[in-house]
């Protein structure tokens, strides 16, 4: 199958990216996080997705970047908790961000990596997924099967960037 993979980070791109096509799949690479802030660290995690998509050999999509789109969907969420719904709002605005490009290619599914983090509830992020896209939206929850750990020991021997924070500027904090 033709798979659209929303990337949140290089890092985990690769073990997702991996995992998938492993299974078979051809994967295309769509980096849309206009809630990354500031910038610079947007900038490194987008240099990270593309040297991830150039050692595996897939297709990257950049999608643009816009913070203030996100400064206006969490307006009035900057006190709620890591997790809470700041978080689904951000989500959302990126799966849909996803689903567009999904819409404008020729794909037959596609999904996120925000699921290989044990820091994100993959049930949340598919129900957002499959409420915004039906059965277009693939399922998954990335961290079983070990995925986190494979991921992490893929980016160590590749010596990628790690960020230390989800991306926005509450989660840095």
């Amino acid at each position: 199958m033709k798979i659209l993979l929303h990337i949140c980070c290089g890092v985990c791109a690769a073990g997702v990216a991996r995992e998938l096509m492993d299974e078979g799949h051809e994967v295309t690479g769509f980096f849309y996080n206009p809630n990354i802030h500031p910038e610079e660290e947007y900038l490194k995690r987008l240099e990270t997705a593309r040297e991830v998509a150039g050692r595996m050999g897939f297709k990257l999509i950049e999608g643009a970047y816009d913070d203030s789109e996100r400064s206006r969907l969490a307006g009035g969420l900057e006190d709620e908790p890591e997790g809470g719904a700041r978080c689904s709002v951000c989500y959302c605005m990126r799966i849909e961000g996803a689903y567009r490009c999904f819409n404008e290619g020729d794909f037959d599914l596609f999904t996120t990596t925000l699921t290989v983090s044990p820091m994100k509830k993959a049930l949340l992020i598919n129900n957002i997924g499959t409420g915004i896209a039906g059965e277009k939206f693939m399922r998954s929850d990335f961290k079983k099967k070990e995925g986190y750990k494979k991921t992490m020991a893929l980016a160590k021997e590749w010596g990628l960037y790690r960020q230390n924070y989800c991306g926005c500027e509450y989660s840095k904090k």
